[in-house]
């Protein structure tokens, strides 16, 4: 698929505003790795990309993620309409019942901070399957990335980044990253385009990158998957306090289950592109309904659900494989490494309880 060359007369205002979405959306669903030589040239490496983390989020972590720091921990189930076994043999996909864990969030390493509409919004769900598989996914609610390649989301931080004289991003810098970097600007027009929903419950959720699933008789196609409101109530936030998001959504799954449709996106090989998040397929591609997934619980997160679970989108089961995107190796790399780091930390009260929602 080719996208349009995207303008680069950024005015000032246009480059404050793709800056606020950068710094807390960059790394929306993970983070990047390349190998290293300690006694070579420098490369990227996962503890590069999560000191770099950290420097943009500031401040103590005390044990917590370091990207989408703030969240609460939901649970229910996947009701599979058996429909995915035509395109996968993975059990998710069979006629049944399967019990799901997850994670709501938001974007950026503080967990205290206030809640912004325009915040990339998270979802991170957990299969749990026969036989012990599992399947993860790690999902945002914008329908791009930001970035093609790990070095690409690394010079653009870098670019993003608030000059310490002023607080603010650099417009020059960053026109200059946009410049070089046509798909980065294209990524960015794509997500300002579309309103915010007003609350989690009507979002919709992308799984961003491209994987295989192959089915039962040995047929592979690349797929992308994404999470649609069944039934979208387009209400804004009742609260207008710091929580206003989770606080709504805490409220919303007390009030009755909250329904996703699975929507399988069917590429064509060799011509949709498997290994660039930053673009879309064309919209007449095929798409398969699979199942509804049912948010049922909301919990504050804890040792007992999901505050130690990575949502590391290389955890899938057979069926399921990853693609030529560069991405997917990072992404997990990078969870581990952040994984690695909060478990060795004291560990703060949850910034966020469920039981103070009233």
């Amino acid at each position: 698929m080719t996208e349009s060359k995207p303008s680069l007369s950024f005015d000032r205002r246009t480059l404050l505003g793709a800056a606020a979405i950068a710094a807390v959306g960059a790394v929306g669903v993970g983070g990047f790795l390349f190998s290293e030589n300690a006694l070579g040239p420098w490369r990227l490496t996962a503890r590069r990309v999560a000191d770099r983390l950290q420097e943009a989020a500031g401040g103590d972590f005390h044990g917590r993620r370091r990207n989408h720091a703030k969240g609460v921990a939901v649970a229910g189930y996947f009701e599979s309409t058996g429909h995915g076994a035509e395109l996968s043999s993975a059990s998710v996909f069979g006629t049944g019942t399967y019990r799901v864990e997850g994670r709501f969030s938001l974007a950026g390493g503080n967990a205290h901070m206030p809640d912004d509409l325009t915040a990339p919004r998270g979802l991170g769900l957990r299969f749990l399957l026969p036989g012990g598989e599992e399947w993860r996914t790690a999902m945002i609610n914008t329908p791009v990335f930001l970035d093609a390649t790990p070095d690409d989301f690394y010079t653009r931080t870098l670019a993003f980044a608030p000059d310490p004289a002023t607080g603010q991003p650099d417009p020059e810098r960053m026109k200059a990253h946009l410049a070089t970097h046509p798909e980065t600007a294209a990524a960015l027009g794509m997500i300002e385009q579309g309103p915010h929903a007003p609350s989690f419950r009507d979002s919709t959720f992308y799984g961003l990158n491209a994987f295989e699933f192959t089915n039962a008789a040995g047929d592979t196609v690349p797929v992308r998957w994404q999470l649609e409101p069944d039934a979208p109530q387009p209400t804004p936030p009742k609260d207008e306090g710091p929580n206003k998001l989770f606080d709504a959504l805490i409220s919303d799954v007390r009030g009755g289950p909250l329904r996703w449709k699975l929507i399988l996106v069917v590429g064509v090989a060799g011509t949709d592109p498997t290994d660039n998040a930053t673009q879309r397929w064309p919209q007449e591609r095929p798409r398969v309904h699979v199942g509804t997934v049912v948010i049922d619980e909301v919990r504050t997160e804890d040792v007992g659900n999901v505050q130690d679970v990575n949502f590391d989108p290389l955890v899938l089961p057979r069926g399921i494989a990853p693609s030529d995107d560069p991405l997917l190796q990072a992404r997990s790399a990078v969870y581990t490494e952040s994984y690695r780091r909060r478990a060795g930390e004291q560990r703060a009260p949850a910034a966020l309880r469920v039981e103070d929602v009233r």
